[in-house]
């Protein structure tokens, strides 16, 4: 029975990123018999162009018929100015929570033909492996109330609210707890639990649930805890500490960022964010960089190797994950590179350019 994929380009880059990965995702599709079909939707700013809002019903309503969603990029200067709740990133925001996409899986993945691109020395990040499981549909990005006021001195407050329940907080945990159980190195699963439990309390209780739960179903599991502003030190300093690390939304937001210039560029490194079934919506964990559209200079890699993190999670199908990641380390082998990631001595090459490569290394 064939699985059916929506796939939403989205803004700035992202439709010729997209691209070069859908061709990417045909041959494998092709070459592994995965009997899978896609079709096409709009999310962002090509959507509150076309119906003005950021996630039209029609893109939500395939979202969620489809057993997995394939997303470029969204959001763009263009829509900067207009009201808030209708800006692209909005559209990004509800997609998550329609799906109920509470995982965010981002790899901080070092390549070793790429070693002297990152802004770190070789030896400190020289086989880089680490994951971040982001909680994705919680904590201050979506807690109630928030908004600008005017107090009674005439002056604006804006506001937010950061709150995690207990079952929020233990759904990521276990999610957590099983990657590294898959991760685990010589037998040893290791998770780092990220809070500032010392100020918040919202972090307070995720500390505790996180130490309560691997206590009472994971205690093969090595946990730790690292307040958000020393993990975030730790990272440069010596990051190849750390194996899963776990934290909220926007904890999670900042340190997957920074983990991902430890790869030497953002562009390098996919993402997934998962439902509790296992359907997931897959991108890279760039933006949309509209200043460089249109120009054949983004790098479609993360894309493409988010086609792999989709096959191997989502459709089980890890010959067919593994084919397309072991493509681009072929392609960097040969010292192809896009501007993100150029280095002396090797050949610069655009995202077209750069997609066909990996088709032609992956046969």
């Amino acid at each position: 029975m064939s699985q059916h994929i929506l796939i939403l380009a989205g803004d700035g880059i992202g439709p010729e990123i997209m691209a070069a990965a859908e061709k990417v995702l045909n041959r494998a599709n092709e070459k592994f018999s995965l009997d899978l079909t896609w079709s096409h939707g709009l999310l962002g700013g090509s959507a509150i162009d076309a119906h003005g809002v950021p996630l039209p019903d029609v893109t939500l309503d395939a979202a969620k018929k489809a057993d997995a969603v394939l997303l470029g990029a969204v959001g763009g200067p263009k829509w900067d100015n207009i009201e808030r709740s209708i800006r692209p990133e909005r559209g990004l925001l509800k997609i998550r929570s329609e799906l109920n996409l509470f995982a965010n899986l981002r790899p901080a993945i070092l390549y070793p033909q790429l070693a002297d691109a990152s802004s770190l020395k070789p030896e400190i990040v020289a086989g880089l492996d680490i994951l971040i499981v982001r909680e994705l549909t919680g904590g201050i990005y979506f807690g109630q109330p928030r908004g600008i006021r005017v107090l009674e001195n005439g002056e604006k407050q804006g506001y937010n609210t950061d709150v995690y329940a207990e079952s929020e907080i233990k759904r990521i945990a276990k999610v957590a707890f099983n990657m590294a159980t898959l991760r685990a190195k010589d037998g040893v699963a290791k998770v780092c639990s990220v809070d500032k439990a010392n100020v918040l309390e919202v972090t307070e209780l995720w500390k505790q649930t996180v130490t309560d739960l691997a206590a009472a179903e994971y205690p093969d599991v090595k946990l730790s805890h690292m307040y958000v502003d020393n993990a975030a030190m730790q990272l440069v300093r010596n990051p190849k500490q750390f194996d899963v690390i776990v934290t909220g939304n926007l904890f999670g937001d900042i340190l997957s960022d920074e983990a991902a210039m430890l790869t030497g560029s953002i562009g390098m490194l996919p993402s997934a964010s998962l439902d509790e079934n296992g359907k997931g919506m897959y991108e890279p964990c760039h933006g949309s960089a509209p200043d460089i559209a249109g120009q054949d200079l983004a790098n479609p890699l993360a894309t493409i190797l988010s086609v792999a993190m989709m096959l191997r999670y989502t459709f089980k199908q890890e010959a067919a994950a593994k084919a397309i990641e072991t493509a681009v380390g072929v392609v960097l082998d040969q010292g192809l590179r896009t501007g993100d990631i150029m280095s002396a001595g090797m050949t610069k090459i655009g995202t077209q350019a750069m997609g066909e490569a990996v088709l032609k290394a992956l046969g």
